[in-house]
């Protein structure tokens, strides 16, 4: 972790893709995916150039290409960064330098940014230049931290189609590549257990302490929950692995793919799993103990405490205050709104002005992935334009030029994308259509597959335009979580960091829901869904009655939270006139179902 108490999580295959090389010289660290190889290259491509830097090009088809492009990729960055590093210390304490920049951004609360204000107030003269002298010392730069989606995990073949084995799986062949790198950072594991991919971490030393006790490469667990935690991370400790930090995202409150917990709502599950972090290290200790004694390596230092994170939905800094002051995170993660902040993300003009003009109707949930998993999706994008158009042409689907999402073998032996144009054809004909219905059809069938749709591809093109290496007119697709709807124009990054530690006037309105109060809607509102498709199956009604059970914990929870006073800036209000209102419709949709169900 950085010296910021945020963090910029992973968006998207590309809009994160660089942000290292754009922020972390000010201390912030981000998260990069490493999902698309093909997108990686190009942008490696292009950055060598930028930076002078010698470039090799890694063909697809050259012998383990995806692994060596991801290696060459996170060198490059750990490259630039050093030498972005060395430059900024160089530079002198001046109005407008980008050495000045990194302190004034820093929390007024840091011991660093303290020593810088100092500094400032102290004559010329030896104290002053020591002052200079230590503070330069104390820079670092954020982490340059890597994501990767466990069960993104498509088996691959070589030319003749001959399987190429387990290693070169895109998961296990992303891990390979980031563990050969020379990057110091750390491995944000996300989206549950992939067994072989976690057995893979115990061929890399850099995943263990040295014998001073470091890691090198520290593992990052996003997790839905306390359970999720402790499952996980009982895997790992017997392979002798140390949980760095434990990351909580909301459920549906976010960007990207949505994982629902079972009802479970944030605030309970972050006081549960802060309540209870030293558990989980007793816990995890012995079967870690046992694997350094087995395997004859020395475990130098004691058991560390687990760092919690938190994001999804984060939108002011009374917010983030009640998250870590309230429940013990140790910091917050800001995504989305960083979308609209061109020195930290990479993506179009074009997009990242309809990004600015969204509203709460244009961000909504929606079948798009190939995965089957809910996805958050803009309105109006030019991936939904050149989708409904190819629908139109009576073309649907994608030529699946990266296919990472291929997992269907409905139709085909080998697995294919359901948002690839052979399925999409395929599935229509064996539905009895002789050609494409239009893209206005009200057959729910086939509004299901002109749903999903090529997120692979056109969620790295922003990024593409952007650094000015893809054509103006390719189709883009973005991912933002609803809270975006309350941020309407692009900001500096001085600006968000501003708002982030609340400095200054905010940048969303005061009237803005409380992230506890959306996240509780969007719950109630997957209740509903949930409870629809279950009418008539009475076993499907009667598990989610856990989920509505938990739902109804969280309200109790929340409702002991509002009697107590808010934090400066926070709109606790709008999460008390929630509740009351949430409960009835919790109720209704329950009792409607229970009647629908009897009859």
């Amino acid at each position: 972790m950085g010296v910021h108490s945020f963090h910029i999580p992973v968006m998207g295959t590309g809009f994160s893709l660089d942000t290292p090389l754009r922020v972390a010289r000010f201390g912030i660290s981000s998260v990069m995916s490493i999902v698309d190889d093909a997108l990686i290259e190009r942008v490696r491509r292009h950055y060598a150039a930028k930076e002078g830097l010698a470039y090799q090009p890694i063909g697809a088809l050259a012998s383990d290409a995806r692994a060596r492009r991801i290696t060459a990729w996170l060198d490059l960055v750990d490259e630039v960064i050093a030498r972005q590093m060395t430059t900024l210390r160089a530079l002198p304490f001046a109005p407008d330098t980008e050495k000045t920049k990194y302190f004034e951004l820093l929390p007024d609360a840091s011991s660093h940014a303290r020593a810088y204000r100092t500094y400032l107030a102290t004559p010329d003269g030896a104290a002053k230049t020591q002052a200079e002298a230590a503070l330069t010392a104390a820079i670092v730069p954020g982490c340059a931290d890597v994501n990767i989606m466990t069960k993104v995990d498509r088996a691959r073949f070589d030319r003749e189609g001959k399987a190429l084995g387990p290693d070169h799986a895109d998961a296990k062949a992303a891990l390979r590549g980031f563990a050969a790198s020379r990057l110091a950072s750390d491995l944000v594991l996300s989206a549950g257990i992939n067994p072989t991919l976690f057995g893979m971490l115990e061929r890399f030393p850099d995943f263990y302490r040295d014998a001073e006790g470091r890691v090198r490469k520290g593992i990052i667990l996003k997790v839905s929950d306390f359970r999720s935690a402790l499952v996980q991370g009982k895997f790992l400790a017997k392979k002798g692995i140390e949980i760095k930090e434990l990351r909580i995202e909301s459920g549906l409150n976010c960007g990207g793919h949505l994982f629902a917990t079972d009802g479970d709502l944030l605030g309970p599950i972050l006081a549960e799993t802060c309540g209870r972090r030293d558990e989980l290290v007793e816990t995890f200790a012995p079967a870690i103990r046992l694997y350094y004694e087995k395997k004859g390596m020395p475990l130098v230092g004691e058991m560390r405490r687990i760092r919690v994170t938190v994001q999804g939905g984060i939108g002011n800094h009374g917010e983030a205050r009640r998250l870590c002051e309230h429940y013990g995170a140790d910091a917050t993660g800001w995504g989305s709104p960083f979308l609209l902040v061109r020195e930290a993300t990479a993506l179009d003009d074009a997009t990242r002005a309809q990004l600015a003009a969204a509203t709460e109707r244009d961000i909504y949930v929606s079948d798009a992935s190939p995965l089957g998993v809910p996805f958050s999706n803009l309105r109006g994008t030019s991936s939904e334009v050149w989708t409904t158009t190819r629908i139109a042409d009576g073309r649907p689907g994608s030529n699946c030029p990266r296919g990472y999402l291929a997992s269907n073998t409905e139709l085909t032996e080998r697995p294919i994308c359901t948002a690839s144009h052979e399925y999409q054809r395929d599935k229509l004909a064996a539905m009895g259509f002789a050609a494409a219905p239009p893209p206005g059809t009200t057959d729910p069938r086939v509004r299901a597959v002109y749903a999903k749709t090529c997120i692979c591809n056109h969620l790295g093109n922003g990024a593409l335009v952007d650094l000015g290496i893809g054509k103006p007119g390719l189709p883009v697709a973005v991912c933002p979580g609803p809270n975006l709807a309350y941020f309407d124009r692009e900001y500096t990054l001085r600006e968000m960091i501003d708002h982030i530690y609340g400095r200054g006037a905010g940048l969303v309105p005061a009237t803005r829901p409380h992230c506890f109060a959306k996240e509780l809607v969007m719950y109630v509102d997957h209740f509903e869904k949930q409870v629809a498709l279950a009418t008539g199956d009475a076993k499907a009604l009667a598990r989610l009655g856990s989920f509505k059970e938990n739902l109804e914990r969280g309200l109790a929870h929340y409702r002991l939270l509002v009697r107590g006073p808010a934090f400066d800036g926070e709109n606790l209000a709008s999460l008390a006139e929630t509740l009351d209102v949430q409960a009835r419709r919790l109720e209704d949709t329950w009792q409607h179902a229970l009647c629908a169900n009897a009859a």
